[in-house]
This record gives C-alpha cells, sequence and structure tokens, in this order.
C-alpha cells in the first residue's frame, strides 16, 4: 500500500487545526487590587474584581474607572479568564460596550460568540454575529467557524454544516479554508461520515487540496478505520495530489490508535526505506505509540535513537515519554526524565506539568503533586484547570475532601476558574462521606455551577435531591427542583 501512495518526497503542509477559542498564556499573574495597573496582572485583577461584584451598576463601576486604559487585548484577556462564568463573561463585554473611549474588536466579539456559544445561548450569539456585521468588523470565517464548533459540541452537527452554508449571506464567502475548517470541525467530533459526505459534495466547487484530503484521512484515523483512511489517500493520488510528511503522520498515528501497532512499525520502516523525510512529529508519535501499549524500552530506544538520526526531540517528544513513564513504567524515571529534559534547557509546558502531576498523584505522591504545582509557578506557567481537576479528584478519591476544597477556592481568583468537571467532581464526593454537610455544600455547588452557565445531566440533578432528601434537607431539595425546571431538566414526581 505504501508503494501506492509514495510518489516522491513533497515538502510539509500542515492543514489548519482551529485553536482553542480561549488560552491563558503561561506568565505570573496576581491579583491583588493594589496591583490593577501592573501590566503582568491587570486582567486577572480586574477578572477578580468582576467575580467579585453583583450587580451591573457595581460592574459599570470597575469598568469606568479612569485609572483603568481600556485596549483590545486587555478586553480579550479578561474576557479569557472568565471563560468559565460566561454569564459574568457576556455581562462584562455588554457594559464595556457602552464605555465612552473604547470600543470592542473583532477579537473581542469573537470570544464573546464563543462564549455565548457554549451557553447554547443562540440569540445572543446571532445578535452579535449582526452587531459585528454593522460595524463592519466581520463576521470572518473564523467567526463561523467558532460558531460551528459550537453547534457540533452541542450535538447539532447539521446547524453546524447550514452555518458553512450561509456563510455568504452575512457577508462573508465560502472559500477553501473555511471549507477545511468546517470538514474539520466535524472529523474532530468524530462526525466523520457526515464530514466525507460533504467533503465528495463541494471538493470540486472549493479545489479540495491535500489539506482536505489529509482532515478527511485523519477523522477516518480518529474512529481507528485505517482502510478507509487508506482509500481517501488512494483517492488523493488519482486526483494527482502528493501525499506529503503530514499525511504519513497521520497514518502513522491513525495505526497506532488502532491497535495496530506491527502495520504502523512496518509504516515507519517503508518510510525509512523510501528516503521519505522524517521528522520530530513522527518520532514523537512512535515514542508514545509504543509506550501506551506498553512497550516502555523501545519507546525509550527510539527516543534515544533520535538524536543520532539528526532529529533533535521537541518539549511535545518529553511530553510523550513523561506521559507513557507515568502510566506503564514507574512516576520516578518520568521525574528523571524531566530533569534531564530541564537540564538540557528545553522549558517545561502546561502538558509537561499536567501529565508529571497526574503521574504523582496516581502514585499516591500527593504531596509531591502540589510541590510540582509550586515548581509550576516558578517557571512562569500558571497551573491551568486540569492540573486543579486532577489534584482535587485525586485528594477526594483519597479521602482528603477538605484539602480538596481548599484547592478548589483558590480557582475562585479569577487565574483559573472551575469547569464543568471541577463541580462534577466535588459533587460527587459529597456522597462519600453521607454526611448531612457533605450533601448541604453538594447542593450549594450546583446551584453555582448553574450561576456560572453549566448545564448539570438530569443524574446529577436527581442524585442530589435524593441526598437532600435522605438527610432530612426538604426545604433545600424544594430550592434545587425549582432549579432543576429552570435549567429544563424535567425532574421525577417527587413528592416534598
Amino acid at each position: 500500500m505504501f508503494n501506492l501512495l509514495y510518489r516522491a518526497p513533497a515538502k510539509i503542509i500542515s492543514f489548519p487545526i482551529p485553536t482553542p477559542s480561549f488560552s491563558i498564556s503561561c506568565a505570573t499573574l496576581t491579583t491583588s487590587p493594589s496591583q490593577l495597573l501592573h501590566p503582568t496582572s491587570q486582567d486577572a485583577a480586574l477578572a477578580n474584581l468582576l467575580l467579585k461584584s453583583d450587580s451591573e451598576a457595581l460592574t459599570q463601576k470597575i469598568l469606568l474607572n479612569p485609572n483603568v486604559e481600556w485596549t483590545p487585548d486587555l478586553a480579550d484577556s479578561v474576557l479569557k479568564r472568565l471563560w468559565n462564568h460566561g454569564p459574568k463573561a457576556l455581562q462584562f463585554f455588554k457594559v464595556l460596550d457602552h464605555h465612552p473611549t473604547y470600543a470592542h474588536s473583532s477579537s473581542s466579539f469573537n470570544h464573546a460568540i464563543d462564549i455565548a456559544g457554549r451557553l447554547r445561548d443562540y440569540k445572543t450569539l446571532w445578535t452579535l454575529v449582526a452587531r459585528m456585521r454593522t460595524r463592519r468588523l466581520g463576521p470572518s470565517s473564523k467567526t463561523f467557524a467558532i460558531i460551528a464548533e459550537r453547534y457540533v459540541a452541542a450535538g447539532k452537527p447539521d446547524r453546524a454544516v447550514k452555518v458553512f452554508l450561509s456563510m455568504h449571506e452575512h457577508g462573508c464567502p465560502q472559500d477553501l479554508n473555511s471549507f477545511n475548517t468546517i470538514l474539520d470541525v466535524l472529523c474532530k467530533s468524530k462526525r466523520v461520515e457526515k464530514a466525507y459526505n460533504l467533503f465528495k459534495v463541494f471538493r470540486g466547487r472549493f479545489k479540495a487540496d491535500s489539506v482536505s484530503y489529509n482532515i478527511i484521512a485523519n477523522g477516518w484515523c480518529l474512529i481507528k478505520r485505517t482502510p478507509k483512511a487508506l482509500e481517501v489517500l488512494e483517492e488523493m493520488l488519482k486526483r494527482g495530489l502528493n501525499p506529503n510528511l503530514t499525511t504519513y503522520n497521520i497514518m502513522l498515528k491513525g495505526y497506532f490508535r488502532a491497535g495496530q501497532i506491527k502495520e504502523a512499525w512496518e509504516f515507519f520502516c517503508q518510510m525509512k526505506k523510501r528516503k521519505c523525510e522524517i521528522d520530530v512529529v513522527t518520532y514523537t508519535t512512535l515514542v508514545h505509540g509504543f509506550g501506551v501499549v506498553g512497550e516502555i524500552r523501545k519507546a525509550q530506544k527510539i527516543f534515544d535513537e533520535m538524536v543520532g538520526e539528526g532529529v533533535l526531540p521537541s518539549v511535545a517528544t518529553y511530553n510523550a515519554l513523561i506521559q507513557v513513564l507515568c502510566k506503564k513504567d514507574n512516576v520516578e524515571n518520568a521525574i528523571i526524565v524531566f530533569e534531564d529534559m530541564v537540564r538540557k534547557g528545553y522549558m517545561p509546558n502546561s502538558t509537561t506539568y499536567t501529565v508529571l502531576i497526574r503521574g504523582l498523584c496516581h502514585a499516591g505522591q500527593m504531596e509531591r503533586a502540589v510541590e510540582f504545582i509550586n515548581r509550576m509557578k516558578d517557571d512562569e506557567c500558571e497551573p491551568n484547570v486540569q492540573i486543579y481537576n486532577v489534584v482535587i479528584r485525586y485528594f477526594c478519591d483519597a479521602g482528603e475532601i477538605e484539602k480538596g476544597l481548599n484547592f478548589f477556592e483558590k480557582m475562585s481568583s479569577g487565574n483559573c476558574l472551575p469547569n464543568m468537571d471541577t463541580y462534577n467532581i466535588l459533587i460527587s464526593a459529597m456522597f462519600v462521606r453521607k454526611k448531612s454537610d457533605d450533601l448541604l455544600v453538594a447542593g450549594r455547588l450546583l446551584i453555582e455551577m448553574v450561576d456560572r452557565g453549566f448545564l448539570p445531566r438530569k443524574f446529577t440533578f436527581n442524585r442530589v435531591l435524593d441526598g437532600l432528601l435522605l438527610t432530612g434537607n426538604q426545604a433545600f431539595a424544594k430550592e434545587i427542583l425549582r432549579l432543576q425546571s429552570r435549567c429544563g431538566r424535567l425532574p421525577r414526581q417527587i413528592k416534598l
């Protein structure tokens, strides 16, 4: 099959991967109001103040403070920090929109549209799109990529496709880039059949390129259907498009994901035999692929051989090795690799710390995990919500619920707000000790969760209701029942 796909080494063409709409850069951030105007802490301090403001009037007072010079970058940073409190973020955007000297940029509109989409507040979303167009700020293809991604995440892939097909009605004509983006959004959500059908209908109109074919091939690999991915690549060749290194890396990763370890190794050997260009992504895929199936020695050997082949490992390669050592070997060996990485001048990123801290937690070394969280800050890399969730989950699993709640409190400063997973972890933990006070905490967490724009599952509502009723908290149960009705999660017939 490789003979069929191979023509000649082609230059690498990376297909576009939509970036997360919100990301917080790794920087030292403090939230002391006294340092409000310090450039590295201003967004965190403002977010913290906004979270504490319980009315629009107070919010307006903060935003119209003459000591704060609003810029698009500052507004974007605050929106990112308020990401996990959607209603507050949109309130902030709305109030700042009336500022006498500041005007929102297209980037801030895109952030607000993304937040409205996550809240499934589609009326607000489309109002913002119309306002963008009125102000001649867009909407752009990026705006529609965000909207499509939100509809797909909400289980509405057909609506996402309609959004793509209607882009021109909003003054943004479809092109090859936007076509590739909707294909990628559908494939990443594993709606590969739908993406492939759309691809077959429009590939002629948009002149599908190697990026388009790579996206579809990657989609089939994501759902472990490597034969279908190979069919796409055969079709790619028939249409005069050469597979490139990205294509081969997609297939290699696809074989590993499908558990076809022998086929993955043979494919890699064919790449070397045909003198195909092999890069750090290829080696990272091999290290991770062999590691996750427990072939740690082979993963380490490949890692060691990279340099001899003229390819330096990247931070991602180190992350892959650290992760598999934590999962399949020993966390102490993972720490040795981590320290070697730092000694050689590599800067660990949030992923490095996440996999290592998870490994330490899994090994029961909670205090050491906390030490690495503090070390993150020294490396100017703020702990993210995934790290907090890991630590909270393992503390709760170990019965140290108070320590888990302490970490939860640390998240409320505006640096890293809790997400839906955080609330679900803590609510579940409140049922372990079967204490009446714990179940009251679960109820309060559920209310806060909804206030911040998250929609709990019906199971979560019912579990909290049952717990409150069994512990004699009928009045609080009634409040939860009313909340459940407001959220559209129809309650059972319960007599209170």
